[in-house]
């Protein structure tokens, strides 16, 4: 890859990682109003349209062809429940807490490769999952009057994106990205569509249904840009990038809803964007040096 495609894939990464900052303040706010699972099914709902209304026409049944359907449901199940613990926690928490605790799952997947795909243990992963628990702690608070338990939300959110991530590079090599991106978000539209009529409130204006396709368009083509970024660029030159997030969650949480985080949760926060960082870049020079 040459280096301009590289930086191409830095710049796809970080505009995709924006956009779902903007996706998730869209769901916080909407979260404030509806059930959480009403709004993880508007968010997959929507995306899934959006899919089929530009792939179905030159894809047709390819769409959902997978040459793994197990592994395709359960990474679609997982993605689902990833979902709305997070949005269960943006109803409940400030924007940039939650984000930046769910930041944890990078360095979830590292610690879980080891006992799921057999990769081999590495200290530096031990250290780093102790640090970035640490910033974890920090932001939660345990103890402290400001600790509630929807601090929780977002720690299950990062174990199950752990989970779904892990599915995805088993399935990396068997089935192509566009059905892969597809079936995950059908599965996950199918889970909240058997749970939501119990949940669900008629929106009451259109601003409301606008919400909801909006979460959907920018998730469909945050994912989109996403694989862009990875066809451009090596996962070890992407990974110091998805920190990024954290800080676009921080901004939109000042700009949006008027919350900035305390001063230890500021501590927190830079404690797991620094530790993923560094074993991000860590990674990719062992990698590099290996080959």
């Amino acid at each position: 890859m040459t280096e301009f495609s590289q930086r191409r894939g830095i710049v796809l990464f970080i505009i995709a990682l924006s956009l779902f900052s903007v996706m998730d303040a869209i769901a916080k706010w909407a979260s404030m109003r509806y059930p959480p699972v009403q709004v993880a099914w508007a968010r997959y709902f929507f995306n899934v349209f959006i899919m089929l209304a530009l792939f179905a026409p030159r894809m047709g049944f390819k769409l959902i062809h997978s040459s793994a359907p197990v592994l395709q449901i359960a990474r679609g199940l997982a993605l689902g429940l990833s979902t709305l613990c997070f949005f269960s926690a943006l109803r409940l928490m400030p924007l940039a807490e939650a984000s930046t605790i769910a930041q944890i799952a990078p360095i979830l997947v590292t610690g879980l490769a080891i006992f799921l795909l057999g990769e081999q243990p590495n200290k530096r992963v031990w250290i780093a999952l102790g640090f970035s628990f640490a910033g974890v702690l920090l932001i939660m608070k345990p103890g402290f009057a400001a600790f509630t338990w929807a601090s929780l939300l977002p720690l299950v959110t990062a174990f199950c994106f752990a989970a779904y991530a892990i599915l995805t590079r088993k399935l990396s090599g068997r089935d192509p990205a566009t059905p892969t991106l597809f079936i995950g978000a059908l599965v996950a539209t199918l889970l909240f569509s058997l749970v939501a009529p119990g949940y669900w409130l008629w929106p009451t204006s259109m601003l409301d249904w606008f919400a909801f396709f909006t979460m959907g368009a920018i998730g469909a083509y945050g994912h989109h840009l996403m694989v862009k970024a990875y066809a451009a660029a090596p996962v070890s030159t992407l990974a110091p990038y998805s920190y990024a997030q954290a800080l676009t969650a921080l901004l939109m949480g000042w700009l949006v809803f008027d919350h900035f985080p305390d001063r230890w949760s500021l501590v927190g926060m830079g404690l797991i964007v620094a530790t993923g960082v560094m074993n991000a870049l860590l990674s990719h020079r062992a990698s590099s040096r290996s080959t």
